[in-house]
């Protein structure tokens, strides 16, 4: 019989009101492996409402209550992160390698947490006015909406709930149905680290779970990451329902390589980055602008590491698995007939790979595509897979002119030993992340994480000092207190008959 995963209601599993469940695949495996529930409007409800009860004690609880419970929770999270990394194998197809760097740059974001007693104090000016004095307190939002997408299961909750709960607030997490037993587990892990019970609390489902908690009167705020439509639709809803809202969309990322550059340094970058987790992450670079000059040389140096690549199960020692439903692998893979069908150049065609694993899994290996015109849905679309598109540029000017005039923003990569070229770039880029001979710029935890254009919906990026802003808000307080002199208060010592 198929196991169900509950939702997580109250520091305990619950089974809810709604009788719908999704099925929950082994991508590598092509199989169901458990069925998870659909929450209905009146699950979402439970949640909130266990977060509303809850908030009061945890606003109230001492910055060394909530910084013990997160020390706790990163300890246990260090010791136990290979357990959720199988957990995140198993549901997302990513290999083992990937999914241990996901959680490490989660628990930079926990870490970052940990420093909360630091990162709230207020403000104090004294004398502002004769006996005036003005200062800010920084108080919590209350209960806290978080809608998680499937490419980062572990990661980008932790993005979100660490520094929510660090401020004081309660959280109900909506994570994908696709790979949802990541969000239990944590939640299970924060209850054994010392959190109170209706803190942190986990509703899984679908539009109708979304939905709820974008409507509900009692959430002040959500936090989402997904693609540019979805994210745009959860800032427009959220936002009219009166919510404060950080919404981070799609992407396209550009990789700028210059004549100057280190090629080999170059190709080890792009497949990296291409096809690091199947391709399957916003910050992926999908479109390597190469100069000219250069162009056929670096196609070629990408073209040999692709075959070294092993694509297979994540538990296999392979270097890429799966994509995550057999649906978005067909997806992908058509992008290659409509590049071929637009004049590009398909180089090395992943459909044509051998995989080690089973035969129903939902494979597709890497895939270069040359000279895809920049008309081309390929060149266009987030496709979200192991696609790697070259577009071909005559220099600096008609790269950066692509990249500036494309609809997303989110991340950019120039490879070049020229520093003026690289200092002009960063300038004049109109995109949230660069990297400068780095091919992913996920910026560390104490820096936030988010793009420009399309590709962020709301005025807050992740984590960081934009995230503690976000789930923060202030208070200024002018105060006068009259001196004792005016009251006639005796101010000597006291005296003993």
């Amino acid at each position: 019989m198929t196991t169900v995963l509950d939702h997580w209601i109250s520091g305990a599993d619950y089974a809810g009101e709604s009788s719908r469940t999704a099925p929950v695949y082994d991508p590598a495996r092509g199989i169901v492996q458990k069925e998870v529930r659909l929450g209905s409007v009146a699950d979402v409800d439970a949640a909130v409402a266990a977060a509303r009860a809850a908030f009061p004690a945890w606003a109230d609880a001492s910055l060394a209550k909530r910084q013990g419970v997160l020390f706790n929770f990163r300890e246990l999270l260090n010791a136990r992160r290979g357990e959720l990394a199988e957990i995140l194998t198993a549901e997302h197809g990513k290999v083992l390698s990937d999914a241990g760097g996901e959680i490490a740059r989660g628990l930079e974001v926990v870490e970052f947490a940990c420093g909360i007693t630091h990162l709230l104090k207020g403000d104090y000016s004294e004398n502002v006015s004769t006996g005036v004095d003005v200062y800010t307190l920084t108080q919590p939002l209350g209960v806290v909406g978080i809608i998680s997408p499937f490419n980062f299961p572990a990661m980008v909750p932790l993005w979100f709930f660490p520094l929510a709960i660090a401020a004081g607030n309660t959280v109900v997490l909506k994570p994908s149905e696709k790979d949802p037993s990541a969000a239990n587990w944590m939640a299970a892990l924060m209850k054994e680290a010392g959190l109170p019970d209706g803190v942190l609390n986990v509703v899984h489902g679908d539009k109708e779970a979304v939905d709820a908690l974008l409507e509900h009167d009692d959430v002040a705020s959500i936090s989402f990451v997904g693609s540019t439509p979805i994210a745009q639709y959860i800032y427009e809803t959220a936002s009219k329902h009166g919510k404060r809202v950080q919404a981070l969309g799609g992407a396209k990322n550009h990789m700028l390589v210059l004549p100057d550059a280190d090629l080999d340094l170059v190709a080890d970058s792009a497949v990296n980055a291409g096809f690091g987790s199947a391709g399957e992450r916003c910050m992926a670079i999908s479109v390597v602008l190469a100069v000219d000059s250069i162009a056929d040389e670096l196609v070629a140096k990408i073209s040999e590491r692709m075959a070294t690549l092993k694509t297979g199960d994540g538990r296999r020692s392979c270097d890429m698995g799966p994509l995550i439903t057999e649906a978005h692998r067909d997806k992908v893979a058509g992008y290659i007939d409509v590049a071929a069908a637009d004049g590009a150049t398909v180089v090395v065609d992943g459909r044509d790979g051998e995989f080690d694993g089973e035969a129903d899994g939902f494979w597709l290996g890497p895939t270069l595509i040359d000279n895809v015109p920049t008309s081309s849905t390929v060149y266009t679309d987030e496709i979200f897979g192991p696609v790697l598109s070259i577009v071909r540029v005559s220099g600096y000017e008609e790269g950066l002119n692509i990249i500036n005039t494309g609809t997303y923003g989110n991340g950019t990569a120039i490879f070049t030993n020229d520093g003026g070229a690289a200092r002009r770039f960063q300038r004049e880029v109109e995109v949230g992340m660069i990297g400068v001979n780095v091919p992913i710029p996920v910026p560390v935890a104490y820096h936030s994480f988010g793009g420009w254009k399309a590709s962020l919906f709301g005025d807050a990026k992740a984590y960081g000092p934009h995230g503690l802003r976000f789930f923060t808000r202030e208070k200024a307080v002018t105060s006068r207190w009259l001196d004792p002199s005016h009251g006639g208060l005796n101010l000597g010592f006291p005296e003993h008959d």
